[in-house]
């Protein structure tokens, strides 16, 4: 059986909120749980009344609670979840009103900013207060075209607090892009900056507003927050309104308004790097319940904590940060490269502000540790008690870095999830061991099952993840689809009132899981199904190699597995390397898993939000049109991809 690499001690684990949950359980409903095998069974076995538990232990703020917490638990979708309660999910997370920090947010340009729980509501008020007047109601949308600063963060406090509904892309999209996602919403304002900063450069956003408002006819104002310049010239925007000039000043509370618990709050949208994005709605009530107890018992938030994530506005990871301003404590935002000016900027505020909730890549580790970087011997990270990882899987060297090089008493939780339920299917356990390779558990409450294709669960086989159960962040349904037809097809279609995910994966001897990849990445080379994660860790083990994208060929009536690489600067893919690559495959996998063809390429395409975009690439390789290449960071790199001699028959 393998070795943990981090083990907490019982001291830990009677300090952590989720021991505490489990002892208030215990105590109230008669049980005897003792492990967290234990709690997550019965959360599965009584899904109502660990929900409600839950609410209860969260003192989530609502004017009504009601008596049902469940109705239709059979339906998926169709269960609906605290049918009478009455909330808001702005209140909630401004309920912490004193001098302690809230928000500190650090820029590229060493801006730094800081707002107790105070100042936030009070600026949370003067925009809440414009917005009424300015006609905004329960249902309206409200979008943010923004890097991750303090204003985008009281733009969706503001338009929340009213019941409107967010919806948010980062400035790194181009205006296509943008029109796909905010076009099929139609907001009324939209929230901007002049521009941000990235990589050493400053890039102005006003040009792409101006394009984007041009086409965006429902959009009645513009707000533009200054950012790059006190006071930015706004004249050639039509409908536009600086910051400052739009605020209520002689606001001083906020009206929460007060609605059903699946009430809408975020439409957030997929990659869309294969069509148009699918807008998916959620809900307050959902989205908050499932982001406590993701916060409080999966990650041991407490008020004292210092909470970072890595993140853009434009992925999830930005509304699941910043749902943590409910456990009252210290949200530090940053914007710009993670690699400017040095590999070590995340670590040096890590260090200055005392992180003690890191959140990040696991492209991001797999770089730091590539580029040499050790962070336990330049940075004090005395307050650091985890490090947390998600948007691709995380691969064993992986962990053994970050206990080798980052910090040896802390836990590392590799999370997985998505923007289709705006939280994890699988997370962190503080009172778990951890496992190189694993994801620690599955997430309290939701019935996690990995299927063969008969759609029968398996342990210790490879096989669909899915759910068998309704959670409470299952979403609303999909933006225009009134008959829930598209929604049902995305998620319901594989198996009957199961959800279907989409990853690839298994559940471990230790009860953890191992994500290895999509599903429709998977590769069939011989009718043997290969996650292509499984490729990537033997892959980029190898020192020449940065990173690295597979796909499967038709190729001679079978399909073929071809990988390609991006290497370190000044190397050059040579008949050696391409052995050693192959041979490193074959020794720790199986032959089934060695590529047949290896093709060395300068970039990798990805999503703004930094995944690799495997459909997109076997798209272009088999001539077949990409429609949506504004969703990706570097649509360039997928013409890299297009009539290469290696892949001609």
């Amino acid at each position: 059986m393998t070795a943990p690499l981090w083990t907490p001690s019982q001291v830990r684990c009677e300090h952590t909120r989720i021991y505490q949950f489990m002892q208030q359980l215990n105590q109230t409903h008669s049980l005897f749980l003792d492990s967290y095998t234990s709690l997550y069974q019965w959360s599965i076995d009584n899904s109502s009344a660990f929900w409600g538990a839950l609410w209860e232990y969260a003192d989530v703020i609502a004017s009504e609670h009601g008596t049902s917490v469940l109705e239709h638990p059979e339906r998926m979708p169709g269960a609906r979840w605290f049918p009478q309660a009455r909330l808001n999910f702005a209140e909630n997370l401004l309920q912490h009103r004193d001098n302690h920090p809230a928000i500190i947010f650090r820029g590229e340009d060493d801006t730094r900013i800081e707002l107790s729980h105070a100042e936030l509501y009070h600026q949370v008020a003067q925009l809440a207060s414009a917005l009424r007047k300015q006609g905004i109601v329960p249902g309206d949308r409200v979008a943010g075209f923004m890097p991750n600063i303090p204003a985008t963060l009281i733009g969706m406090l503001a338009t929340t607090s009213i019941g409107a509904i967010w919806s948010s892309c980062s400035p790194d999209f181009g205006i296509n892009g943008v029109l796909d996602r905010f076009g099929q919403v139609a907001p009324k304002v939209l929230l901007t900056t002049d521009g941000y900063r990235y990589n050493g450069k400053t890039l102005s956003s006003l040009e792409r507003v101006q394009g984007i408002a041009h086409e965006l006819h429902s959009v009645e104002t513009i707000i533009v927050a200054p950012f790059i310049e006190t006071t930015p010239d706004i004249s050639q925007l039509d409908r536009a309104i600086l910051w400052d000039d739009f605020i209520d000043t002689e606001a001083e509370e906020i009206v929460f308004e007060q609605l059903p618990f699946d009430h809408p709050l975020y439409v957030m949208y997929s990659s869309g790097t294969t069509g148009v994005p699918k807008c998916i709605v959620h809900s307050a009530g959902g989205t908050l319940l499932q982001h406590l107890k993701e916060h409080m018992l999966h990650t041991d938030v407490n008020r004292e904590d210092r909470l970072f994530y890595y993140t853009t506005c434009g992925w999830m990871m930005w509304n699941w940060l910043v749902s943590g301003l409910a456990t009252g404590c210290t949200l530090i935002l940053f914007d710009g490269s993670p690699f400017a000016p040095s590999p070590e900027v995340l670590w040096d505020i890590a260090e200055q502000e005392k992180i003690s909730i890191f959140g990040t890549s696991a492209k991001y580790i797999a770089a730091l540790e590539k580029a040499n970087i050790k962070p336990r011997e330049s940075h004090d990270l005395s307050s650091l008690k985890t490090v947390l990882s998600t948007g691709s899987p995380l691969a064993h060297e992986s962990f053994e870095y970050v206990y080798r090089d980052i910090k040896q008493d802390l836990q590392l939780s590799s999370i997985s999830g998505g923007t289709d339920i705006v939280s994890c299917f699988a997370l962190g356990c503080p009172i778990r061991p951890v496992y190189p390779g694993e994801l620690q558990c599955r997430g309290l409450g939701m019935a996690v099952e990995i299927v063969n294709d008969e759609g029968q669960p398996v342990r210790g086989e490879k096989g669909e993840l899915v759910c068998t159960h309704p959670f409470p962040s299952m979403p609303i349904g999909f933006w225009n689809d009134p008959d829930g037809q598209k929604y049902h097809d995305a998620y319901f279609s594989q198996f009957e009132n199961i959800w279907a995910h989409g990853d690839y994966g298994e559940i471990t001897e230790h009860d953890g899981l191992i994500i290895h990849g999509r599903s429709d990445a998977v590769l069939n080379p011989g009718g043997v199904r290969i996650g292509t994660a499984e490729i990537y860790r033997q892959v980029e083990k190898i020192e020449d190699v940065l990173e690295s994208l597979c796909i499967g060929q038709p190729w001679d009536n079978d399909v073929r597995v071809v990988l390609f690489v991006r290497l370190q600067d000044g190397v050059e893919l040579t008949e050696a390397l391409i052995k050693t690559i192959k041979d490193t495959i074959r020794a720790d996998t199986t032959p089934r898993h060695v590529p047949a063809c290896v093709v060395q390429v300068s970039d990798i395409p990805r999503t703004i939000s930094g995944k690799i975009v495997e459909l997109a690439v076997r798209k272009v390789v088999m001539g077949e049109a990409v429609t949506n290449k504004d969703a990706l960071a570097n649509p360039e790199a997928l013409e890299l991809f297009r009539d290469l001699p290696e892949l001609k028959a």
